[in-house]
């Protein structure tokens, strides 16, 4: 068992990103947010982002994905985003296991 609510609790991070298990050939993660991410992307891997409470702003070249609880988005591999969150915000992430969660920097 993993308890998700603790885990979010004892969080001082602004920034926080951990796996809580892996699902075949992907990982489940678990992000406590607040703030601005840089801009970057995957180039290999879709990203899967799903909002449990606050609020997740991914800004593309073209639009900002407005995300509140119980919404969720596919950022596709090689699209340029910047995850960011006005609030604390707890989001869960499923990509695949060997996803370098930083991304490649975008220029």
């Amino acid at each position: 068992m993993i308890d998700v609510g603790s885990l979010v609790d004892a969080c001082t991070d602004r920034w926080y990103n951990q796996t809580l298990c892996k699902v075949d050939e992907s990982v489940v993660r678990l992000g406590v947010v607040h703030g601005e991410y840089h801009w970057h992307q995957h180039e290999n891997e879709d990203e899967f982002f799903y909002v449990v409470s606050g609020q997740l702003l991914i800004d593309l070249e073209d639009r900002s994905i407005d995300l509140t609880p119980g919404k969720a988005v596919v950022i596709p591999k090689g699209v340029r985003h910047r995850p960011r969150a006005p609030e604390r915000t707890v989001i869960l992430m499923v990509e695949r296991a060997g996803i370098v969660p930083t991304g490649t920097a975008a220029t």
